[in-house]
């Protein structure tokens, strides 16, 4: 039987992270820091921000970045997208996952959302 696991909490609906077996999925991570406020910058500084908290919301689950395989991520500006991309890679040195990247109106004044999804194995 496949196993689930929660783990995390928001003020809103949903869970950080969420394990199905072999797999966690992480929710869309926003630039928030950690004393709950947007971070103040540009896409390369809420990019940052976004990839740390999805780093955190995967550490609660045994994961780490080298475990995702596949990235979803929204951008408010698609004109910012090279912006993006640079420091992206920088958290995927080598062997990056497969990703969608799209351009949204995101649900509060930021300029990016990304979920995730590792594949590690139980023991």
């Amino acid at each position: 039987m496949m196993t689930k696991q929660h783990f995390g909490t928001s003020h809103v609906p949903l869970s950080p992270a969420v394990r199905a077996g072999d797999f966690i999925y992480v929710s869309g991570q926003v630039p928030v820091g950690a004393n709950g406020e947007v971070v103040v910058g540009g896409i390369e500084v809420q990019t940052r921000q976004v990839m740390e908290n999805v780093k955190a919301a995967l550490a609660l689950a045994g994961a780490e970045l080298s475990d995702v395989i596949k990235t979803f991520v929204i951008l408010e500006d698609a004109r910012e997208f090279a912006a993006f991309n640079k420091t992206y890679a920088t958290y995927f040195p080598s062997n990056p996952p497969a990703r969608t990247t799209l351009e949204a109106r995101l649900m509060i004044d930021i300029k990016i959302e990304i979920e995730a999804v590792a594949y590690k194995p139980l023991k």
